[in-house]
């Protein structure tokens, strides 16, 4: 007799994605595995929706049989109502679940608009957690939980205040997060090490300043469902292998924000509002790059960002350089490149592709080379765009 028991793994998730269901299925292939049948402790737990109806061939071709404590005994899927009894089992599994999620979603809901409790995770930058009393629950206050609010922390604290006071006098993003840097101060992942050890940059990023200029919570406000989970196809070929989670974010309205103040704030509701309408630079309508996201740095490899430069679309790059960061004196000059002058050379490469030796207009060799999803590697020391391609057709811009 073996034991297969998944914990920490949701039954909507096919067999041969769960550790112990997969050990099971490799234990089935061998001729030597020393058991014929399976018993199902749970139904709800063992099969979610039509998983028993995939996986029911798979039993019979390695001469499984599958008992059930619903059926005390045997399961027959030739039987009409052995089947029928699988599917209606399936289909409560997931009804279970839809229950699930949504009474959970319900409460934590009310719980953070109309309690302002906080549901968990790390907290921001600048809080830190601190006891809350025994949880109202009472079975869960004999057992000793505690709840835990938000509360300022006395060094990371005053670093979100002061940026705020940079972006309410006008400075750039950039600069706040250059300013950050050169005064050594500790970046989130640094100050709290032991709930970030997903990420290794100890070093203050444009990204980090971005999501804390742009959190609700640091007016003293919880706020809850900025981001939710969507389950996507894992193979839209092979839908039988289940979905994965996606981490997307939530529309503001769809945001669950407290109706009162729930921790100490750290900025003023009306600095917040005002710090999400301040734009650095005016943004110039009408702006078209064509060759955007087509064109990659030959010395380094990334992909070249598109610039406007002397009123036409140009293309640059500063090999991993950001205004967020301090300049390096060893790094390569920026490399820079006209649009149309990439433009004007595309007929040539056209043809040295294969393409018609007829009057070929840039417009038709470039819907040509983003057809077949052809880069082009632009080299600013021989001044060359080089196709990315088996052959390294090249042209040379002169």
């Amino acid at each position: 007799m073996a034991e297969f028991f998944d914990v920490g793994h949701s039954r909507s998730i096919p067999w041969a994605r769960r550790p112990e269901a997969a050990a099971l299925l490799a234990a089935l292939a061998d001729p030597d595995r020393g058991f014929d049948a399976i018993v199902i402790g749970s139904s709800e737990r063992a099969f979610y929706g039509q998983q028993f109806a995939n996986m029911a061939p798979l039993f019979a071709h390695y001469g499984a049989a599958v008992w059930l404590p619903e059926l005390g005994g045997e399961v027959d899927p030739s039987l009409t109502a052995h089947d029928e009894l699988m599917v209606l089992l399936g289909i409560l599994s997931k009804r279970e679940v839809a229950r699930a999620r949504i009474r959970a979603r319900t409460s934590m809901t009310v719980q953070a608009r109309n309690q302002g409790r906080y549901l968990g995770g790390r907290p921001p930058y600048g809080y830190r957690l601190v006891d809350a009393g025994p949880h109202p629950n009472n079975a869960d206050a004999r057992r000793g939980v505690r709840l835990r609010k938000l509360d300022v922390d006395p060094t990371t604290g005053p670093v979100v205040t002061w940026i705020f006071a940079q972006r309410l006098a006008g400075h750039s993003k950039a600069r706040i997060t250059r300013a950050l840097n050169d005064a050594g101060i500790p970046s989130p992942t640094a100050a709290d090490p032991e709930r970030n050890m997903h990420r290794a940059n100890t070093r203050w990023t444009l990204t980090a300043v971005r999501a804390i200029l742009a959190n609700p919570r640091y007016t003293g406000r919880q706020v809850w469902n900025r981001q939710r989970t969507d389950h996507v196809l894992v193979d839209p070929d092979n839908t039988t292998l289940g979905h994965r989670d996606v981490m997307r974010w939530n529309d503001r309205d769809e945001w669950v924000i407290s109706d009162r103040p729930a921790h100490p704030a750290l900025v003023s509701e009306a600095d917040f509002v005002r710090a999400q309408g301040i734009r650095a630079t005016a943004r110039t309508p009408g702006r078209t790059y064509l060759l955007a996201g087509m064109l990659a740095c030959g010395p380094c490899g990334r992909r070249m960002e598109s610039c406007w430069s002397n009123g036409k679309p140009s293309y640059r790059c500063r090999h991993g350089f950001s205004s967020a960061t301090t300049p390096d004196p060893a790094r390569p000059k920026n490399a820079y490149v006209r649009e149309e002058l990439v433009l004007r050379h595309l007929p040539a490469l056209h043809v040295r592709l294969g393409g018609s030796r007829s009057t070929v207009t840039p417009e038709a060799a470039l819907a040509y080379l983003q057809t077949r999803a052809i880069r082009l590697i632009y080299n600013p020391t021989n001044r060359t765009v080089t196709a990315d391609t088996e052959g390294k057709e090249r042209v040379y811009l002169g």
